[in-house]
């Protein structure tokens, strides 16, 4: 699969999810088995951009290519600035989010707040193609099937920006009104990759091997794309690609390795964010990983509380090794949740509060 003159490695693609696909951890999944990932979203702001929090979500040392940077905003001069801006510090893709229902996004009329103003849009994909394509800068899009159920314009969208020069397009199965509640649909995801040529990209609810080759090979999909279920598990990647190509599960990793590897991200991790910040925002992805793990709310509840890198870094080293004086691999996950067949629509009449 190719964006622009990128060939990916695969079509298992690391979702854009704020907080969370910092460096470290887009490193992390493409180390285990994505074949593309895109940064948080960086926003079109002048006055932000020397921030940390901006820089930070700039940095792209020792990224393996290509380096895609989502950005996110509501004004279509400011947008272009933010694409040359991003290209400027190593961006090779940039991603317009027209996805996220983030209330605080939302209520700024940015991410699939978009989707509303149909113009406004189109001006916003116009103006950042425009600043790209002198550069030789693929432009990609991120959205939803719609703001809400009673209206529904992904098609028409999609249609819309790739005549506007998009060269991929993503579709979460989900409108703004669901945020993440509920199990995402696929039909729309369909009709977009039948009214379009460009590539498409289907996101939401894909946690298991299974629900990957489902969600393909009902939407015809050129690919799909991973959010949370790659939290505390970026080796689904892996896991995902063996069972497209044959039809088995691969075994879960050792407990050994995902030590390795947690380490690892974790020294990764204070790299970027220093001592302080990094111990806490670290938290959250040590929690995700012991989250199904024996004794793993306790140790979190422990580990929460220490307040050095050194400790923390130590304390999960400790964990681990104990862990693997009783098992030797980790446990085989699921979805956790009985699905509806992908395209049972009957079945998209949801509870709330479920995982995408």
């Amino acid at each position: 699969m190719n964006i622009g003159p990128y060939v990916l490695a695969n079509n298992l693609f690391a979702a854009p999810m704020a907080g969370v696909t910092d460096r470290p951890f887009r490193r992390l999944c493409k180390a285990g088995g994505a074949g593309y990932a895109v940064s948080e979203m960086v926003t079109s702001r002048r006055d932000l951009w020397d921030t940390l929090k901006t820089s930070r979500r700039a940095n792209h040392d020792g990224e393996v290519a290509p380096i895609a940077v989502q950005i996110a905003g509501t004004d279509a001069q400011m947008m272009a600035e933010a694409a040359a801006y991003n290209i400027d510090r190593g961006a090779q893709i940039i991603d317009i989010n027209m996805g996220c229902p983030a209330k605080k996004v939302c209520n700024k009329w940015a991410g699939s707040a978009l989707m509303q103003d149909e113009p406004l849009a189109l001006a916003i994909v116009e103006a950042v193609v425009a600043a790209c394509t002198p550069r030789g800068v693929p432009v990609t899009l991120k959205m939803r099937t719609g703001w809400a159920e009673s209206h529904k314009n992904a098609v028409a969208l999609a249609r819309v920006f790739e005549g506007a020069g998009v060269q991929m397009l993503t579709v979460h199965g989900r409108t703004r009104e669901q945020g993440y509640k509920g199990r995402a649909e696929y039909d729309t995801i369909a009709a977009v990759k039948a009214a379009v040529a460009v590539p498409v990209v289907a996101n939401g609810d894909i946690d298991t091997p299974e629900k990957a080759r489902d969600v393909l090979a009902y939407t015809g999909a050129d690919a799909v794309m991973v959010g949370r279920a790659a939290q505390g598990r970026p080796w689904i990647f892996r896991e995902i690609a063996h069972f497209l190509q044959t039809g088995t599960h691969l075994a879960p990793p050792l407990v050994a390795e995902v030590k390795r590897l947690l380490l690892d991200h974790l020294l990764d991790h204070y790299a970027l964010y220093g001592d302080f910040s990094g111990v806490r925002s670290a938290r959250k992805h040590i929690g995700w990983y012991v989250r199904t793990l024996p004794g793993g709310e306790a140790f979190r509840s422990r580990m929460n509380l220490l307040e050095d890198s050194e400790a923390q870094w130590q304390a999960v080293a400790d964990f681990f090794d104990g862990l693997g004086q009783c098992m030797d691999r980790m446990p085989v996950v699921g979805s956790g949740m009985a699905q509806p067949a992908v395209g049972d629509n009957a079945g998209q009449k949801k509870k709330e509060g479920e995982l995408a």
